[in-house]
Parts: structure tokens; C-alpha cells; sequence
């Protein structure tokens, strides 16, 4: 039949004679899942909007009731008994039919997902079933019939004859392939016929039955009833009838059912509605589905009074009619051709539950059956339509152009969508679906109305049927789309003739000839810049081309990242130098920046393109490269070079960043030729030593040191062997170290030997003892590398979280060479030993060393044991992407089992969701996020969104934006804000604001951070922002630096100028000024100046009192009236100054006020006055400084204070963040990095916090900062074991609230959970004001031994009594008592004191003395908690 309700039973499609196992994944089966529900009840074969079969009772539930109620009925376990002793027997068969009942299984639970979701089945999953099917060899009878049975009305998209011929396809199919047809086979097929309106002989298909010597059943005969019956033919039918009751078969209402249509259907509509009482008189009651039969009699012949009649019957039979009936009503008069009593019908729908579903399956049957009309009208009923979904009709659209119809009918529906407001974007999204339909004729069509009605057109838009035309390598289908593209006014940009366009032509000419036919222009920069990136596959035709003196100008950064992809093959070494020559010295190609710098860009954009793995792969071709470029004066600039040497940095290629460096523009990066100067001063100040005979000293440990970093190995061992007796365990350290770096293996071996004859019990650092442990496992000599792990436990030496990602480098070199029996003996014995916990970046080589090779199996065993021995999982992600891509389903369904079984079912559907998506099957993608019950995992979405980032794969990105829309809980501004950060990165605007478009599909509101991205996306690519950009307030015109720096020096003259002399000390006040004075400290200070006003000519007062008034009004914020208060003191007194508290006060309001020039004179006055300003005026001088960017101003503030001689105790980290804070407002994160670097990894400087930058950056929303500055925390974290600024920026988030972002932070960073002192320090700030109790709960979430229980119970306490909750302080009380831990004084006397305030007698002795006295006991056992000032 044509339409399916969605409230069909999935009985339907399992007879209970085959009672299977129901798997509950959504796409593959799980072992050792168990779920079983009840046996299968009643069958159903009514069909909404088909005509009934009459076999079967009708079926109750609801179908819409979605994914709980619609699912297939399953059952406790298998008929058939495997384990007999005759199956036992043959092996052969037993395997077969294993096989047979997984991939039943797996069929099953795919058909039931989607049936489940939508009421119905597509004609791809079922295609894609029987494939699959028939590839395993080895159908059963339980596939052929679930195949059957899904090849009628579950299908609605199809129409009925193609339905009818899949069937056919699938019975003979499966049937030479050698599956076992019995009678339920043939009662499918007779079901699918009734489904699908197929005409047929009943008396042939009996004929069959009898030739494969199968017998009827009773469902047989009445299937053919209902056959005869559909044709009118109730002779046929009567003789079928008649025949059951010589057999003694039971006549259901099912019969009476298919006899109401046979009689209408032959035109005696009357003998049909005498049916009903036939049925009485038999003793079966007429229910529902009788009443429908008769209804859609009078249906078809528009007799609409008695259709209306028959209605109340039922409902005086109490028959309830439920809106799947009056569709099916609805479908039967559009059939006949009476549509315009559709209307009136449904005003008979009461949009029940599900209704949606229902009416969905209803349009697309109808526009099956070319009535599309009708469905339009039907599509107008949804409820929903005007509150919940802006794009219900997508479903309509597209199945619509599926179907052909014609071009005016879809204007007229696109335009009634947008009048109605029932689709936010009916045209664009009926033009997207041609296009993926790939209907090149409709699809310019749209494109033409839509430039009528002044929609843009895109060149992206034809980038599906170009797609289409380059797979088939179709030269004709591209210059068709060309000419239309023409016609509608869209030249193609760069993106499509690079990707789509000129990859079809054999070459160039061929290219350009078509182009120019198309009337396409080829002098264009545009097709330069496509032409060239083209080219970048073959770097001699490149060169060749560039080289060409009548190449027009060319920006490099317009084929930078195409040229960085085949640089990183290094196949032609020779033409990459070539290129490069040419691009650093030719100024064609460098329209913006110098050719220096714009190379420096370039070769920045390489190493940052390439993994860690291929930077490893290609170290040698890279040092060459770099060396090579140094040697023909191709030096790179100093910033740039700094950049490529933090990329480099986590790679653990120290030669390689020297190759780096020394290619650097700045003598300050090569340290070579200092050193070099350096040894000839020391070496003849040792001679004149040795002359004097001396001992050397420190000269030879200089020596020394200075021939390790200039790695002059056979000079350092030449006076080693000269000034053996000189020689210290530092010094034999460094060249051992050197030797390990210059791969010097038995040099390192002598010399460490010689220095343990010196001192056995020398404790060398860990990176010492990890090169040692590098050089022998390169050179084979494993027990020896063992051995030097042995020492590192016998000395105490771990590895830790501090050096793994050394360690890692060297088992990686291990797993690159292929060397699996050493790669395996090391890392068993790091974990063996406790040198280090396994980790998933530890373990990855093991699995590393099988990818390389491209053994997907190998490498699954390996992560599979790496999982059951040490509990991680390395790169599964890349291994299931592997299976994917190749198609090994059985290593595939291996790995998921494994993750179900170890990680639980929801992480195995987020990998191999990410896995589809990766491969570019999104199909499947989205079918797995749909899987009922999945919800938002936002760490595992943040890092696959973030990879997408990382790797430029914006399709997949869009992909997983597009598919995660309507999963539950997902954060979407998160989804879109890493797709538009990608936009940005590719400079694509076009894609942003198709982003922006998709955003505003989906109703939801954006963060601002989201919204000043794609803001900034657009005005640099000069477009209209089509919104209100959020104004945040650090957002203010920046003073430039050197405008700055100006200022400073123009007023430090005007200082110089000024009077160095002090005056003398003010007198005491007069008793009037001193009543004055009391109005100002009574906080009456301004009706104290408006006195002073009035009386100011008559009795001027004393500096005394106007220092005092102007203090005053600047405590109250009253700016303008002290300033005029000092105007009117220094005309009566013109040696009037004012005192340190009155220019402290100043100073801070002017910085609050914004007016900074005005601040920063101010103290440059009180320090030519000799006077010490307050430690709080610096500190909100340079806080406002921070604020408004200006650096110059903050390092003329330090410098005065530097000056001062007094000591205000300020900390250096007031000016170190505030100077970082400014750079960040400034744009220029990498200059505040380097700023707080320096600070934190200067020894000098102990405990410094950077808390107030990370507050600071957190509330402004700057997400590119936070990021960069989390990474430099993690990077002290793991490099230098500098855990404060990690653990400040852990304290930070989770004092925001980001609890998500924390256990991140915590994951990466496990040496956080031990800073104990921090958290001590952090709950004590937090617990002095209420309501913080949610914050100290996400702390001890995250970190549940952050302190001892004790001291938490302590602050939990605290919390209570500041809430003053005294029932959860109480609770708190008890549960301490029930534990045994010790309840503090200082706890108890808060709780006495909550006890006393609710009125209760306190149950317990009150301690006797203080709240301060116990709080400063307890602060003596956590004072290092305490912070030092920061801000």
C-alpha cells in the first residue's frame, strides 16, 4: 500500500513462529547485551491510506508515541535450539547459521531504528540490507522474509510498482542463493501485493504454492479474499470463502472487513453496508477497521452524507475513530479524485499524540501518487508548524523534487511556505535538495527564480553537480554547469576552479580552452591564483611557471596552504629550494609584506600544517631544508623563527630547532658565535692559569659548558683527557648529555662509566637518564636501556607527568622504525618499575608502531590489550577510521564490542559516529546521533570539533554542526563557534554566513563571543554585519604605544621644570575648619564645600582643612568638586599641595574615571614632592592601564617605583599581569605570553599567581586569549613542573562555573590534584561571603582529596553559617558525628551561634573563647594557602 502509518506493529514484519533476539544498538550488534521484552502479540496488517487486507485484528497503540511505543515486539531468546546434539554435528552448518542470526540481527535492529523514528523504511537502508546480505553468501529464511515485509507500505517514498519489483528483486535473489521459502514466505508476498495495489491471479499464485509443494493457511486464503475483494471480484471471492468453511477455518471480522470493499467495489454499495449486520448476526461485533472499510467505500464514490453518517454510527458504537483513520479517509478521497471534501475531513482530526509522524507518512504517499496538492493541504494541518519547528516542510520540499514535480507547482508552494511562515527559507532549501538530488535542469531553474527574486546565488551552490560531473570525469557536464553559471551572473571563485572545475582537464590548455568557450575569463587573479594552486601537484611545472618573467604579481598567501601540502611530500627537494629562492627574492610575489617575512609565513604554515608524527618522519628532510636555507642567506625573521620554534617545541627535536634557529634573521638567536668568542677569552685564560699553575676553576667548567652548546664534542674530550683532575660530575653530565645528542654512543657509555668509578651514587635529572635510555634502544642495546630504568628506581628517579611526553618521543622513534620487541620491553618495564602511570600518550606507540604500517588488525589487538592491561585505549579514534575507510566489518564489529564492553555503549556510538564522519559517510553519522536515548557528551564533541579545527576539515565540521541539531542537550552556540573559528582561519565569509544562516534556522540565541566572531569574519572581508555586534567593555579606541610613549616624555619635562622644593608643613586648623572638618568625616562633605564657597572671600581656610575636604569628596566619588576645591585652596595658598592619602584618593578616582594622563602626572607630582603614594593608587593606575592597553603607561609607572626608594611591598606580578592584560586588549597575546613567562620561569620569583589574568580574560569572553594562555599553563606544567599557573587557572574555572572546562584542565594536568596549598588558599577567599556553597561542591566533585576531611567539613560549615542555613549545618553536624571525624572549635561555635538563631538549645559544650581566636588557630596549620597580592 502507498502509505504506512507509523503506528504499525513491528510484529508485522516477524511472525511469531520466528521469535528473535533484539539487539539494542542502533547499528551493530553487542555482545553480552541482554534486553528482552514480551512475546509477540497480535499482528497488525491495517494500513492507514491503503486498502485493509482484512486478515488480522486491528491494532490499538498509537504509532506516533515514537521511540518508546513503535518498536518491533522481540522476544526472551531463539526458537530453533542450536545446541542439540545433531546441529552439533556440523560445524560447517553451525557457523553458517551463526552468521546467518548476527547479520539478522543487525538488519533487524537497523529497520527498527529507522521504522521507530519515522513510521517508515528508505529505499536506501533496505537497498543497503540486501546488499549486505547477499555479500555474506549465506541467506536465511528470517532475511528473506524481513526483506519482504519491508517492501510495501513501509516505503511511501517509492512508488507502488518499483515497490513491487524490489520484492520480486528480493524473492528471486535470495532464492537462487539457496534460502528455504515456507508459507509465512508467500503470505508476505501476498501482503506486499495487497500493500502495493499489484495485480495478480490469485489462482496462479495458489498454483505456485502448490508447484514448491507448500499448503495454504488460513492468512492465505484470506489474503486472497482480500485480493478478489480490492478488484470487486466477490465470485472469487465467495468460492475462497466457501472453501474456508468446508475446511472448517474460522471466519474473522478481518473477512467481513474484505467484503465491505469487494461489495462496494463492485458497485453494490448497499450489499456492503449489509455486511455490518451479517456480522451481528454471526456473533462478531464490527469494530473500528469495519467501519473504515465502509467509510472509504462511500469515500470513493463522494457520497459524503453517508460517509458523515457512518461516522456517527461509530461513534454510537462507541468505536472510537483516532486521526490515523480520518488520513486514511483522507488518502481514499484523494485517490478518487474528491478533493474537495478533504477540507471538511480534516476538521475531523484532533491532532492527537503523534500526529506529526502519522500526517508526514500521509504527504509522502500522497506526493508519491502525484497528488501533491493534497498534501500541501495536509502539510497546512501540523500543529507544530507555527510553534516549534520554522522548517517542518523540509520533508515536503524534498520529496517533492524527489518525485519531479513540476517547477511552477514548487514556486507555488515555496512562495504559500513563505507567506504562511510555515519555512524560513523554502526556495534555498528546495534548491539544496535538487542539487544533492543532482537535477541539474531543475536545480538552474531555481537558481533562476531565486535571482528574480533577489536572492544571491553562490558559486558553492553548483558545487554538487560539479562534484558529480568531476567523479565521473564528465569534461561536457562541467562546462554545461559553467555556461549556466555564466547566464546567471556567478563567475567561479577560486575554491571552485581549483577543486571542481579544473581537475577534469587533462591539462591546463585543455582548461583554459574550455573556460574561455564558456566565457569564462582567464585574466582574472582569481584563476591565477586557482591555475597555480594546481599546479602545486607538480613542482617543476610550478617553478616553471613562476619563474616565467611574464608571470603577473601574485600574493603567496594565495596559494600558501596548496603549496605547504606538497612541500610536505619532499619528493623534489631541488625545485622546493628553487621555489623558495624565488619566492624570497622575487617581489611578485609579496604584494603585502616584505619577501622575507611573507617566506617566514610560509614555512610557519608548513611545520604548522604537519602532524607530530610527520615532523618525526621528516626531521632529516626538514634540518636539510633549514640548514640548506641558511646557506644560501634565506634567513628568517626573528618573530617568525620564534614561532616555528614553539611549534616545534612538544616534538622533542632539539637538532632540528637549531637547524631552525640558526636560520633566524637575529644575531640574539644564535647563540653559536658568542659561545665561539667566548672559548677563545676562556681557553687562553686557562693557559695563563696553568702558566701560573692555578688551579682552574670555574674557567674549565665555562669551558666546558661553552664547547656543549657549540656541540664541539672532540674538543670538550681533548681537554678532558687533558684536565682529567679537573673534571666534576656536572661536567662528565653535560658531555654525557652531548654525546647523546650528537648520537655518540660509546662516548656516552666511557664516560658515564668514568663517572660512576668517580661517585656511584650520582642522581643524574631525568632527561639525562631518557637520552641515555634513547641512544641505546636505538642501537639495539635494550638490556643496557633497561638497565638505566633499573637505576632510575633504584635512585628514586620517576619520570612522572613531567617528562612522559620525553618519553613518549623516544618509544615513538621506536614505533616509527618498526622495532615492536624493544618498543614492547621498554614500555612493560617504565610501568613495571612505576617510573611512570600508563597513559594514553605513553601507550600510543604500541599501537603507533602497527598504523604505520597500515595493519589495522595488528594495531586493534594492540589497543584492545593496551585497554585489559593497563586501562587505556590509545588511538582508537584513527584505528576504527581505518576500519571504516577499508570496510572490515568483522575487526570493526570487534573493536565496538570491546568499547561497549569496557567504555560503555554511548562512548562506542560517539567513536564510531566520529569515525563515519571522518570517513565522510555522514549518513551514518546521523543515524547514530538519531539513535534514541543518545545524548550531548560536550567533552567528546569539544574534541572532535577541535580536530576538525586542527586537521581544516570544515565539511565534516558542517557535517557534525549539521547532524548534532536536534541532539539532546547539545550546547549548538559550542557546535558554531567552532565552525566559524574554522571559517575564520580560511578566511571563507561565504561560509560564515551561510553559518549565520543556519543559526537563525535554528532559534537559538548565540554567545557574544560566537557573534564578535563571525562579526570580525565579515567586516574583514568588507561585508555588512547583518546584526547588532555586542559591545563589550574593554572594547574602547587603544592609545597607540608610541603616541603613548610621546606623552610620557613631553610631561616628564614638564616635571623636570617644576620646583623640586618642598614647602613648609601647613598649620593646625582653626576651630572653624575644624567644625568644617567634622561636617567632611560625618560624610556631609559637599554641604561642607558649598560653606566653604559661601564664606570664601570673607575667611579663606587653611591647607589643613582643604586637604582634609578634598579628601572627603574623593571618598565619596565626588571628582569635579574636589578638583575645584584644590583650584580654590592653591589661589588662596600657592604653596598648597596636597597630602598622601588626598593624592592617593586622586590618583585612584582619575583611574577610574578613565582619565589616566591626568593620573599618571598626578604621581609624577608626588613623587617630585617626595611624598609615597599608597600602594592601592599604583595598584588602580595600573589595573586601568591594563584595562585601556597601555603598556608604555605601565612600565613608566614600574620605572618610578623602581626609583622610589621606599618600599610599598608591592608585588612585581602588579605590573607583570597588568602588562600582559594590556598586550591582550591590544590583540598581541604572544607578546603578554612571553611577559608572564619570563616572570614564571625566573627563579627569582617564587609563588607568582597569574589569577587576575585569567579572571580578567574570563569575563571579557576572550576565548582566543584563554586559550593560548591555558596552553602555556599546561606547558609549565609539563615542561618546566611549574603547576601554579595551572592550578590558578583550574581555581578560576571552576570559580566560573565551567565545571566541563576544569575536569579538562584536570585530565591534562593530573599534577593539580596536588596542590593542595592552592586549594586551602582558594576556599578560604571563597567562604567569605555567602552563597558559595555551589563552588566549594564542583571543587570537591572535581578534586575529592583536595584537603583533609577535617578541614572541608571546616568550610562546608562556614558555608551553612554564611547562608545561615541552619538545617543543612545541622544535617552537616550529624553526618560528622556518624562518621567519627572531629568537629573543630571554630565549627562549633558557628553552629551554636545557627543553633541559638533558630531558637534550639545547643546539644553540645560552646567552645568558650573567639571566633578570631579559633580562626587564627587554624590559619597557623594552612597559612601557605595564603595568596600573595596580584593585582
Amino acid at each position: 500500500m502507498p502509505f504506512h502509518s507509523a503506528t504499525v506493529n513491528m510484529a508485522a514484519l516477524l511472525r511469531s513462529a520466528r521469535l528473535l533476539k533484539f539487539s539494542p544498538s542502533g547499528l551493530l550488534h553487542i555482545t553480552g547485551l541482554k534486553r528482552t521484552g514480551p512475546s509477540v502479540g497480535r499482528l497488525y496488517s491495517g494500513v492507514v491510506g491503503g486498502n485493509k487486507s482484512g486478515v488480522c485484528s486491528r491494532q490499538i497503540s498509537r504509532a506516533s508515541e515514537n521511540a518508546s511505543s513503535r518498536q518491533w515486539p522481540y522476544t526472551v531468546g531463539f526458537v530453533r535450539n542450536y545446541a542439540t546434539a545433531e546441529e552439533q554435528k556440523n560445524d560447517v552448518g553451525l557457523v553458517i547459521r551463526t552468521k546467518q542470526m548476527q547479520k539478522f540481527d543487525w538488519a533487524l535492529t537497523k529497520l527498527d531504528s529507522s521504522v521507530r523514528r519515522t513510521g517508515r523504511i528508505t529505499k536506501t537502508l533496505l537497498n543497503r540490507i540486501f546488499h549486505d546480505i547477499c555479500r555474506t553468501g549465506y541467506p536465511s529464511g528470517n532475511h528473506a522474509l524481513l526483506l519482504l515485509r519491508s517492501c510495501g507500505s513501509l516505503l511511501p517514498e517509492i512508488p507502488l510498482q518499483e515497490r513491487n519489483d524490489f520484492a520480486h528483486r528480493i524473492w528471486e535473489k535470495l532464492q537462487e542463493m539457496g534460502a528455504q521459502y515456507d508459507v509465512s514466505h508467500y503470505n508476505a508476498l501476498l501482503k506486499v501485493y495487497l500493500q502495493n495495489d499489484f495485480k495478480f491471479s490469485p489462482t496462479d499464485f495458489l498454483a505456485k504454492m502448490e508447484e514448491a509443494h507448500i499448503q495454504p493457511n488460513r492468512v492465505t486464503y484470506q489474503r486472497l479474499i482480500a485480493a478478489y475483494c480490492q478488484d470487486g471480484n466477490i465470485e472469487g471471492a465467495s468460492t475462497i470463502l466457501g472453501f474456508m468453511k468446508s475446511k472448517d477455518l474460522p471466519i474473522t471480522d478481518a473477512v467481513f472487513n474484505s467484503l465491505v470493499t469487494g461489495h462496494a467495489r463492485a458497485g453494490d454499495i448497499e450489499s456492503a453496508k449489509n455486511i455490518l449486520p451479517v456480522m451481528k448476526g454471526a456473533g462478531i461485533e464490527p469494530g473500528p477497521d469495519t467501519y473504515i472499510a465502509l467509510m472509504n467505500a462511500y469515500a470513493e464514490k463522494g457520497d459524503m452524507e453517508s460517509l458523515k453518517l457512518t461516522m456517527k454510527e461509530a461513534e454510537t458504537a462507541e468505536c472510537s475513530l483516532m486521526d490515523r483513520d480520518i488520513m486514511q479517509v483522507i488518502f481514499t478521497l484523494a485517490k478518487a479524485g474528491q478533493e474537495q471534501h478533504i477540507q471538511e475531513m480534516t476538521e475531523h482530526l484532533r491532532h492527537e499524540r503523534g500526529y506529526v509522524p502519522d500526517a508526514m507518512n500521509l504527504c509522502l504517499s500522497l506526493i508519491t501518487q502525484g497528488l501533491e496538492d493534497t498534501a500541501f493541504q495536509m502539510l497546512k494541518t501540523f500543529p507544530s508548524l507555527q510553534s516549534e519547528s520554522a522548517n517542518m516542510g523540509n520533508f515536503f520540499l524534498r520529496h517533492c523534487v524527489s518525485m519531479d514535480t513540476s517547477l511552477e507547482k514548487l514556486s507555488q508552494f515555496c512562495k504559500e511556505l513563505q507567506e504562511l511562515q510555515l519555512h524560513s527559507s523554502p526556495l534555498s532549501f528546495t534548491l539544496s535538495c535538487a542539487l544533492e538530488a543532482n537535477k541539474p535542469e531543475m536545480s538552474f531553474e531555481l537558481m533562476k527564480e531565486m535571482k528574480e527574486q533577489d536572492f544571491p546565488i553562490r558559486p558553492h551552490y553548483f558545487w554538487p553537480l560539479l562534484t558529480w560531473h568531476l567523479k565521473n570525469n564528465d569534461q561536457d557536464g562541467v562546462i554545461e554547469v559553467l555556461k549556466n553559471m555564466q547566464k546567471l551572473g556567478v563567475p567561479p571563485d577560486v575554491e571552485s576552479l581549483t577543486t571542481y572545475i579544473l581537475p577534469v582537464f587533462p591539462d591546463m590548455e585543455a582548461a583554459e580552452q574550455a573556460l574561455k568557450e564558456s566565457g569564462v575569463s582567464t585574466d582574472s587573479a582569481g584563476y591565477l591564483s586557482s591555475q597555480v594552486r594546481f599546479m602545486t601537484g607538480n613542482l617543476e611545472e610550478l617553478y616553471t611557471k613562476l619563474s616565467d618573467p611574464s608571470f603577473p604579481p601574485l600574493d603567496l598567501n594565495n596559494f600558501r596552504s596548496k603549496l605547504s601540502v606538497s612541500f610536505r611530500k619532499f619528493d623534489d627537494f631541488e625545485t622546493m629550494m628553487k621555489i623558495t629562492k624565488l619566492l624570497y627574492t622575487d617581489k611578485r610575489f609579496s604584494l603585502g609584506n616584505p619577501p622575507a617575512e611573507n617566506v617566514g609565513y610560509f614555512l610557519y604554515n608548513l611545520i604548522d600544517s604537519m602532524s607530530e608524527k610527520e615532523v618525526q618522519a621528516q626531521e632529516g628532510n626538514l634540518r636539510m631544508f633549514f640548514n640548506e636555507l641558511r646557506a644560501q642567506n634565506m634567513l628568517i625573521p626573528s618573530r617568525i623563527c620564534r614561532g616555528i620554534k614553539n611549534l616545534l617545541d612538544p616534538n622533542d627535536s632539539p637538532q632540528l630547532i637549531k637547524e631552525v634557529v640558526y636560520a633566524c634573521s637575529s644575531l640574539c638567536f644564535t647563540p653559536r658565535c658568542f659561545h665561539q668568542g667566548k672559548l677563545q677569552i676562556l681557553e687562553k685564560k686557562i693557559a695563563e692559569l696553568q702558566a701560573e699553575n692555578k688551579p682552574l676553576g670555574s674557567v674549565f667548567k665555562q669551558v666546558i659548558q661553552a664547547l656543549c652548546v657549540t656541540e664541539n664534542l672532540q674538543r670538550a674530550l681533548e681537554l678532558k683527557q687533558q684536565y682529567e683532575s679537573e673534571m666534576t660530575v656536572p661536567m662528565y653530565v653535560n658531555l654525557i648529555n652531548m654525546c647523546c645528542r650528537l648520537g655518540n654512543l660509546e662516548e656516552a657509555v666511557n664516560l658515564r662509566t668514568e663517572l660512576y668509578r668517580m661517585d656511584s651514587s650520582v642522581v643524574m635529572d631525568v632527561p639525562k637518564y631518557i637520552s641515555l635510555v634513547k641512544i641505546l634502544s636505538e642501537h639495539g642495546r635494550v638490556e643496557e636501556a633497561i638497565g638505566i630504568l633499573k637505576e632510575m628506581k633504584e635512585k628514586d628517579v620517576a619520570i612522572g607527568d613531567t617528562y612522559s611526553n620525553m618519553f613518549f618521543h623516544v618509544l615513538n622513534s621506536l614505533a616509527v622504525k618498526g622495532d615492536v620487541s624493544t618498543l614492547h620491553q621498554l614500555t612493560g618495564a617504565v610501568f613495571t618499575l612505576g617510573l611512570a602511570k600508563p597513559s594514553n600518550n605513553l601507550c600510543s606507540p604500541l599501537v603507533s608502531t602497527h598504523l604505520e604500517r597500515d595493519d589495522l588488525t595488528k594495531a586493534l589487538e594492540a589497543a584492545i590489550d593496551c585497554g585489559k592491561t593497563y586501562k587505556v585505549v590509545p588511538r582508537i579514534h584513527e584505528i576504527i577510521v581505518g576500519l571504516v575507510q577499508r570496510g572490515d566489518t568483522e575487526q570493526l564489529q570487534k573493536a565496538m564490542d570491546f568499547l561497549s564492553e569496557e567504555r560503555g555503549e554511548m562512548t562506542m556510538l560517539y567513536n564510531l559516529c566520529f569515525a563515519f564522519l571522518e570517513s565522510g559517510r555522514y549518513r551514518e553519522a546521523r543515524k547514530i546521533i538519531e539513535t534514541p536515548g543518545m545524548r550531548s557528551r560536550p567533552g567528546r564533541l569539544y574534541w572532535f570539533a577541535k580536530r576538525c579545527v586542527q586537521l581544516n576539515q570544515m565539511e565534516t565540521l558542517e557535517q557534525m554542526v549539521d547532524i548534532t541539531a536536534k541532539l539532546f542537550e547539545c550546547d549548538r552556540d559550542e557546535m558554531y563557534s567552532h565552525a566559524l573559528l574554522l571559517c575564520k582561519e580560511r578566511n571563507d565569509w561565504k561560509r560564515a554566513e551561510a553559518f549565520w544562516t543556519k543559526m537563525q534556522e535554528e532559534s537559538f540565541i548565540p554567545r557574544e563571543r560566537t557573534l564578535l566572531l563571525l562579526a570580525e569574519i565579515l567586516r574583514n572581508n568588507g561585508k555588512e554585519v547583518p546584526f547588532e555586534v555586542p559591545e563589550i567593555w574593554y572594547q574602547q579606541d587603544e592609545i597607540t604605544q608610541a603616541d603613548t610613549t610621546e606623552q610620557v616624555e613631553e610631561q616628564a619635562t614638564e616635571t623636570e621644570t617644576e620646583t623640586e622644593t618642598k614647602p613648609p608643613k601647613p598649620p593646625k586648623p582653626t576651630l572653624h575648619e575644624s567644625q568644617l572638618i567634622g561636617q567632611c568625616k560625618r560624610g556631609r562633605a559637599k554641604e561642607a564645600f558649598q560653606k566653604l564657597k559661601d564664606a570664601e572671600d570673607k575667611s579663606p581656610a587653611g591647607p589643613v582643612f582643604y586637604d582634609q575636604l578634598i579628601r572627603a569628596l574623593l571618598s565619596e566619588g565626588s571628582l569635579e568638586e574636589a578638583m575645584e576645591a584644590k583650584d580654590i585652596a592653591q589661589t588662596h595658598l600657592p604653596n598648597f599641595y596636597l597630602g598622601d592619602m588626598a593624592n592617593t584618593l586622586l590618583i585612584v578616582t582619575l583611574s577610574k574615571k578613565g582619565r589616566l594622563e591626568e593620573a599618571l602626572k598626578q604621581l609624577r607630582t608626588m613623587l617630585q614632592f617626595d611624598q609615597v603614594p599608597r600602594q592601592l593608587a599604583i595598584t588602580r593606575l595600573v589595573q586601568a592601564m591594563g584595562d585601556e592597553g597601555d603598556v608604555a603607561g605601565i612600565q613608566e609607572v614600574e620605572s618610578l617605583m623602581q626609583k622610589l626608594g621606599t618600599s610599598l611591598n608591592m608585588s612585581k606580578m602588579v605590573f607583570t599581569n597588568n602588562k600582559a592584560l594590556a598586550y591582550i586588549r591590544n590583540g598581541d597575546v604572544d607578546l603578554a605570553l612571553e611577559e608572564l613567562e619570563g616572570v614564571l620561569t625566573n627563579p627569582e620569583f617564587k609563588n607568582t599567581r597569574i589569577s587576575f589574568v585569567y579572571k580578567k580574560v574570563m569575563e571579557e569572553n576572550n576565548d582566543k586569549a584563554m586559550d593560548k594562555l591555558a596552553a602555556m599553563a599546561e606547558r609549565l606544567a609539563n615542561h618546566f613542573a611549574l603547576y601554579q599557573p595551572a592550578t590558578d587557572l583550574f581555581l578560576q574555572l571552576v570559580d566560573f562555573g565551567k565545571i566541563e572546562d576544569a575536569k579538562f584542565m584536570l585530565a591534562r594536568c593530573n599534577a593539580i590534584a596536588e596542590q593542595k596549598d592552592a586549594f586551602f588558599g582558594y576556599l578560604i577567599r571563597t567562604t567569605e561571603v555567602p552563597g558559595q556553597l555551589e563552588k566549594l561542591k564542583n571543587l570537591l566533585s572535581l578534586v575529592p582529596d583536595c584537603l583533609e576531611k577535617e578541614r572541608v567539613n571546616t568550610f562546608l560549615m562556614k558555608c551553612h553559617s554564611m547562608d545561615k542555613d541552619f538545617p543543612a549545618a545541622k544535617a552537616l553536624y550529624e553526618q560528622m558525628l556518624e562518621e567519627g571525624v572531629t568537629v573543630n572549635e571554630l565549627s562549633l561555635k558557628r553552629l551554636a551561634m545557627l543553633y541559638r538563631s533558630a531558637g534550639e538549645p545547643v546539644p553540645f559544650t560552646e567552645p568558650p573563647e573567639s571566633f578570631r581566636f579559633y580562626a587564627n588557630k587554624l590559619k597557623e596549620e594552612g597559612t601557605k594557602g595564603q595568596e600573595t597580592p596580584e593585582e
